[in-house]
């Protein structure tokens, strides 16, 4: 708990942003506290956890300061913000996510996203993987129960930002690799969503429809459901 404090006064001393309200305003309800953590694609299923999940817990996510949801993004925000997202709040479980941001294709010199493939990713596997360590040992640190949310395939040809076909699997290797080791479980939406992506995803495109969302949403509250109830 020492390693978190250290984090927590480190990195916001170090940023005029403070925790977010949303984050450290509960009722006393007796309901499990939750938060997701991860990208776009966990800001569609978000709303139907939280309605799956009404019986036994209570679910956030991080918001921006206009009350929308926040996207994490990558590893790479991933370690500059993880001790404002989880605030100084105990949490039950947090699930979380990286790696569609990191795999793709960015300018070099602004960061922004990039069609070009000489280009490079905004995180290569070796910094994703370092990246990664470090947000899981301050999770860890968090005494929350944790579980991991595998990247998402998408079509060989997207809209956006170039990724390159197949990324999410090398990407998913890694992450699977630090979970074991840390003995953090994973949920596989990779592996779910694959043999039906034709059905619940957007053509050309990462993201998914209102039913694919739907889908997710229910395979992330059966996981989390499981876990809060072991």
């Amino acid at each position: 708990m020492n390693n978190r404090r250290t984090f927590l006064k480190t990195t916001l001393a170090a940023s005029p942003v403070l925790v977010l309200p949303e984050l450290i305003r509960f009722q006393n309800s007796g309901l499990k506290q939750v938060l997701l953590l991860g990208d776009s694609i966990s800001i569609g299923y978000t709303p139907y956890v939280q309605n799956l999940l009404l019986d036994i817990a209570k679910v956030h996510r991080p918001m921006k300061d206009n009350n929308t949801l926040e996207n994490c993004e990558g590893t790479t925000k991933g370690v500059q913000e993880i001790a404002r997202w989880t605030g100084t709040q105990k949490w039950d479980l947090i699930h979380f996510n990286f790696g569609l941001h990191d795999l793709k294709h960015v300018e070099a010199s602004t960061g922004k996203n990039s069609t070009d493939p000489n280009d490079p990713l905004q995180a290569d596997l070796k910094q994703y993987k370092q990246n990664l360590e470090i947000i899981v040992d301050f999770l860890k640190s968090t005494g929350a129960k944790l579980m991991f949310a595998t990247t998402t395939p998408y079509p060989d040809r997207v809209e956006g930002p170039l990724r390159d076909p197949g990324m999410s699997e090398k990407y998913n290797k890694v992450a699977r690799k630090i979970m074991l080791k840390n003995g953090i479980p994973v949920n596989d939406l990779y592996l779910f969503a694959a043999p039906r992506l034709e059905e619940i995803q957007l053509p050309h495109n990462v993201h998914f429809t209102d039913e694919g969302s739907h889908q997710l949403g229910k395979k992330v509250a059966d996981r989390i459901r499981e876990l809060l109830e072991a």
